[in-house]
C-alpha cells in the first residue's frame, strides 16, 4: 500500500502476482524486449573504460611503442574490474525484476569495487589479451603450436572464463575480501559445473565466432559496441546468478533489508482507512 492510497502491491489485470518467471530462451528475450536501453547504455560505459586499455594493445600488436605499450595496456585495464563488477550488478537487477537506475547503480559499484576489482580485471585482462596475440599470431603463421599446448590453452580458458564471472559477480553483492571471493568462484564452478560451462559457452560464443572468421566480422563490428558485452554477460548470468543466489541467499537479503527499512516509514493515506 502507498501513499495517496494507491496499491502498487496489487496485481495488474490478467496478471498473477504469484506468475513463476519465465525460463531459458522467453526469459532471455522478455529481459532483451525489455531492457535493450539499459543493456546498450551498459556496454557503452564499459567501452569507454575498455577503450584506453585495448587501443594501447592493437598500437602494440602493430609494433608501435615496442613492449612498453603491452605493459601500458595491461596499466590501463587497472579501471575494468570495477566496470565489469558495476555491469554485473546492474545486470542482475535486471535477472531479479529490480528496478534499475543504471547511471546511480553503475556509478555507486564503481566506486565501491574499482580498488579491489582492479586486480580480478588486470589478470582477466592479460589473460585475454594473451589469447588474442596467440590466435592473432596462429592465423598469420607467426607462430605454431602442438595440439598439447592448443589443448591446454583451451582448458586454461574454459576454466577461467568458467570461474572469472563468480569472482565479479560476489564483489558486486558480497562484502567478501578477494582470497575467500576466489575460493567461493572455484567451488561453485565446480559444483555447478554444468551451469557455468553452458553460462561461458553461450556468453563467449559471439566473441568465438567473431575471432573465427576474422576479419570478415568486422562487419558486425557495430553490434559489439553497442551491445556485444552486456548480452554476452547477460546470457552468462541467466545460467548461474540462481546458483549464486541460492547458495548465498542475496535475493532474500535484500527483501528483508528492504522491509526492515519501510517498517519505520509511517502510511501516510490509507484506501482502507478513510478520512475523518
Amino acid at each position: 500500500m502507498g501513499i495517496f492510497g494507491i496499491d502498487y502491491d496489487r496485481p495488474g489485470p490478467g496478471v498473477s502476482k504469484s506468475a513463476p518467471k519465465k525460463r531459458g530462451v522467453r526469459r532471455f528475450f522478455e529481459l532483451l524486449r525489455r531492457e535493450l536501453g539499459n543493456l546498450v547504455k551498459l556496454n557503452l560505459l564499459f567501452c569507454l573504460f575498455a577503450l584506453p586499455s585495448f587501443l594501447l594493445f592493437t598500437l602494440g600488436l602493430f609494433n608501435v611503442g615496442g613492449r612498453l605499450v603491452f605493459f601500458l595496456s595491461f596499466a590501463a585495464a587497472f579501471p575494468l574490474g570495477g566496470a565489469v563488477t558495476a555491469c554485473m550488478f546492474c545486470i542482475t537487477k535486471m535477472l531479479r525484476d529490480d528496478p534499475c537506475f543504471l547511471l546511480y547503480d553503475f556509478r555507486r559499484k564503481f566506486r565501491e569495487n574499482a580498488l579491489q576489482a582492479a586486480l580480478p580485471g588486470m589478470l582477466s585482462a592479460a589473460f585475454l589479451y594473451t589469447l588474442l596475440y596467440i590466435w592473432l599470431s596462429l592465423v598469420s603463421g607467426v607462430m605454431a603450436l602442438g595440439y598439447g599446448s592448443i589443448f591446454l590453452l583451451a582448458v586454461a580458458m574454459v576454466f577461467i572464463g568458467m570461474i572469472a564471472p563468480y569472482i565479479f559477480l560476489q564483489m558486486a553483492h558480497l562484502a567478501l575480501k578477494n582470497a575467500p571471493i576466489i575460493k567461493n568462484s572455484i567451488l561453485l564452478a565446480i559444483k555447478y559445473a554444468a551451469k557455468s560451462f553452458c553460462g561461458m559457452a553461450l556468453g563467449n560464443a559471439i566473441w568465438i565466432v567473431s575471432l573465427l572468421y576474422f576479419p570478415l566480422s568486422l562487419i558486425w563490428a557495430p553490434f559489439l559496441l553497442l551491445a556485444g558485452f552486456s548480452l554476452s554477460w547477460l546470457l552468462n548470468l541467466l545460467f548461474i546468478w540462481p546458483a549464486v543466489d541460492a547458495v548465498f541467499a542475496i535475493d532474500e537479503t535484500i527483501h528483508a533489508m528492504r522491509e526492515q527499512k519501510m517498517s519505520g516509514i509511517p502510511v501516510v493515506f490509507s484506501a482502507r482507512e478513510p478520512l475523518p
